[in-house]
């Protein structure tokens, strides 16, 4: 055991987390550290240091993925037997939405630990098939966060999906067919628009999310449903009052519409407004998914639907496309929103978009466009030098993600905007450099095209 090793950090002028790693590595192979050590508890390095604990977690992170150790749970972090390193997925910028990571290695421990702990307890109950449309356990954590979220819910009401997307697949196949007119924003996003496509459906773009153009909408066309995301929307980054909310379901009930009630970035917000299934559950279809709030490797969305009986059908239809949400993500979400971890991931995501945003205010100024406070998304009207495709293609080797409005626009609603993600693959010090040289595109004088060969 080796509960005395501490990294001498007066020679480094890098970070000081890859300096403790790099201490680390070299303590290896002087002999200092052998095979099956003990590493003193990260408190306790943090301590000594006088570094942030979160410093010293990321320090031993990098040093596993390196190879160099292994975390045995409880018992600690140990000299791993045979220095192989871990080979993390090549990054690619896959133009989605994307959270940024959370500092200091939360949601890894959580995953590693929730994860560690549900097999330890019976592995066969979380690598079976589940019930169609969830465990009568995860049905039940559905509804009881989404009940905090001021959407009263029953467990007989909420189905698991496998995310988002596999949740808006089910919902339009169970209750809409081809011609039929589903009104929406001028601007969506583009997974809703390639299921109205596949699927047959007419969207028809409003001038606003309100219940006065609703209702105008309502009395020319054969409109059967709304499509909406309420809050911090993508790409635009409004949100809908409350107020229009309740209006807006008045508006539904009234006409008989269906809502697809999509809040991916609800339960980001530290004060939520109720959803538009509030005011009208019978209507509503209402999907949160994890996606975007905490990462997207954990593929579970919960669907509160307007009955009983939507439900059974509901599960039909995700049976009939992805079966389940993958058992043992569903079990681990489920053991967050019991136990409290699932508010300190979101917690945790809530200040670091705090950060980014604040950051990109202060690199932007009033270049920032339209956003959200607790999102991590811009809408950017562009000047009139700059063409969307090409700003894209210039921010891309910079890491920051940069799509046009063409991608979101529904019909010939196409504009001179963008959206910029503060999240996905760049850390604080990227993206601040990202930012710069955006800033640097946006504010080139009028004539001043970006050269591309």
């Amino acid at each position: 055991m080796t509960d005395g090793w501490l990294p001498d950090l007066t020679q480094s002028t890098g970070t000081k987390y890859q300096a403790i790693a790099d201490a680390l590595d070299a303590a290896i192979v002087r002999g200092d550290l052998r095979r099956g050590d003990r590493l003193p508890p990260q408190r306790e390095v943090a301590a000594k240091l006088g570094v942030d604990l979160t410093t010293v977690t990321k320090a031993y992170d990098a040093a596993r993925l390196r190879g160099l150790i292994e975390a045995r749970g409880r018992a600690g972090s140990f000299v791993a037997a045979t220095h192989e390193p871990i080979v993390p997925p090549p990054l690619v910028d896959t133009g989605m939405n994307m959270p940024p990571e959370i500092s200091g290695g939360l949601l890894s421990r959580a995953i590693n630990e929730t994860s560690a702990a549900l097999l330890a307890g019976s592995e066969m109950a979380w690598l079976q098939y589940a019930p169609a449309g969830g465990a009568e356990q995860d049905r039940a954590a559905g509804a009881a966060l989404l009940t905090r979220r001021g959407l009263p819910s029953g467990e007989e009401q909420v189905i698991v999906t496998a995310g988002g997307q596999n949740a808006l697949h089910a919902i339009l196949t169970s209750t809409l067919g081809a011609g039929d007119v589903v009104a929406c924003g001028r601007f969506i996003y583009p997974g809703f628009k390639a299921l109205a496509e596949r699927l047959g459906l007419t969207l028809l773009p409003l001038e606003a999310i309100d219940a006065a153009t609703l209702e105008a909408a309502c009395r020319v066309h054969p409109v059967r449903a709304l499509y909406v995301v309420p809050t911090n929307d993508n790409p635009t980054a409004s949100t809908v009052s409350e107020a229009e909310r309740a209006a807006i379901a008045g508006v539904v009930r009234h006409h008989a519409l269906q809502v697809i009630e999509d809040d991916a970035y609800g339960l980001l917000a530290s004060d939520p407004i109720p959803p538009i299934a509030a005011f009208a559950p019978e209507h509503c279809w209402y999907v949160a998914s994890l996606s975007k709030i905490v990462t997207p490797a954990l593929r579970v969305a919960f669907v509160r639907t307007p009955s009983v009986g939507s439900a059974i059908r509901l599960a039909t239809d995700v049976h009939e496309t992805a079966i389940m949400a993958p058992p043992l993500n569903a079990a681990m979400v489920s053991r967050w929103i019991g136990d409290g971890m699932f508010e300190r991931l979101v917690s945790a995501m809530r200040g670091e978009i705090a950060w980014r945003q604040a950051l990109a205010e202060s690199l932007l100024g009033d270049l920032a466009g339209a956003r959200s406070a607790e999102g991590y998304h811009l809408w950017l009207p562009l000047p009139g030098h700059l063409r969307a495709d090409d700003l894209a293609a210039a921010m891309r080797p910079h890491g920051l993600s940069v799509v046009g409005a063409g991608s979101f626009a529904v019909g010939d609603n196409d504009t001179g905007a963008v959206r910029v993600s503060l999240g996905g693959l760049l850390d604080r010090e990227r993206l601040a450099r990202a930012l710069r040289v955006l800033h640097g595109h946006l504010s080139q004088p009028i004539g001043k095209a970006t050269p591309l060969v």
